[in-house]
């Protein structure tokens, strides 16, 4: 296969890069998208030159994509974590039912995955989630695409072509994927009165019970409790927001097993995430199995005297 020396990408990259960093917080790539997409300007520069925002020093990724292991969720299939979901759902029932009644999506479902997403909302993350989704967003900014297209360069200088097609390609994916949840973190956090820094959540920048993402919150935020704002970490606009988010993907009564894992599917495009959801649903709905009955002190004492005098005629 044909391979290219490595300085040809080099030329053609600093054609649209700038050779320095404006400053040394590393973020000037995606400030500047930003301002030039109408968020406010001193906004966006307060938020990247604050301490909590750590300097941008760089992005790995792989040329393809990565996806998510079974074993991952192997734990939501044991009997404790049955039971610990079952106490969320029960926990919450007046708010799950209701997002049903009001939605058309089953309690149970909802249930399992807020419980799987943050553990009822008990784990719902301490990262700040603009750094996270920023952090992602520049996986296409010209100086850190090239340093991943040098990680995947021969001793010699040459590179396979295709290799960096498909590093070009995945660059853009994770740009479109995550520049648009960076712009709407700004809204969320307008909408919601706070500092965009005070938005806090996973790794991945998914916030509250439901692990949304911000263009999701923005898109199916519900006020089910009616205080006047949406907040994740509330039980009712939660699960109502959860359901809204199904609506919105095509969940419907009547759906096929298959149309249903569909649904389920684009809540998080793992196919290793849709059984263990449905399953948890389905297991949530039994009712656990109750040992039997022991008596206990006298009345124990009296089953065991009969037993005997029954041996004994």
């Amino acid at each position: 296969m044909k391979r290219i020396p490595l300085t040809m990408v080099v030329v053609g990259l600093l054609g649209r890069a700038s050779a320095v960093w404006a400053d040394d917080t590393g973020w000037d790539y995606l400030i500047k998208k930003l301002v030039a997409d109408g968020v406010d300007r001193q906004e966006v520069v307060a938020a990247f030159r604050d301490p909590r925002m750590a300097p941008f020093v760089g992005l790995e990724f792989s040329a393809a994509q990565p996806g998510e292991r079974r074993t991952l969720y192997r734990r939501f299939a044991r009997p404790a974590t049955v039971a610990a979901a079952r106490r969320c759902r029960l926990r919450h029932a007046a708010e799950f039912e209701q997002a049903e009644r009001t939605h058309g999506v089953p309690a149970n479902l909802l249930a399992a995955i807020l419980f799987i997403e943050s553990g009822c909302g008990g784990n719902t993350g301490s990262d700040v989630a603009l750094y996270r989704l920023a952090r992602l967003a520049m996986a296409n900014e010209p100086d850190n695409l090239q340093a991943n297209i040098e990680r995947y360069t021969d001793d010699d200088g040459t590179i396979d072509p295709e290799t960096v097609g498909r590093l070009r390609t995945r660059a853009r994916y994770l740009e479109q994927t995550f520049y648009p949840e960076v712009r709407a973190l700004f809204a969320v956090a307008d909408r919601m009165g706070v500092d965009p820094l005070d938005i806090l959540g996973s790794g991945a920048g998914a916030f509250g019970a439901p692990q949304f993402l911000p263009t999701s919150y923005l898109q199916y935020g519900v006020d089910a409790d009616g205080d006047g704002r949406v907040s994740l970490d509330d039980s009712a606009d939660a699960a109502a927001s959860c359901a809204r988010f199904f609506v919105g993907h095509g969940w419907r009564a009547g759906l096929s097993n298959a149309q249903r894992r569909a649904v389920v599917w684009q809540y998080n495009r793992s196919n290793a995430y849709v059984d263990p959801v449905l399953t948890l649903a389905a297991r949530i709905g039994k009712a656990p199995a109750t040992p039997a009955h022991r008596p206990q002190g006298k009345h124990r004492r009296q089953q065991r005297a009969h037993a005997h005098r029954m041996r004994a005629a």
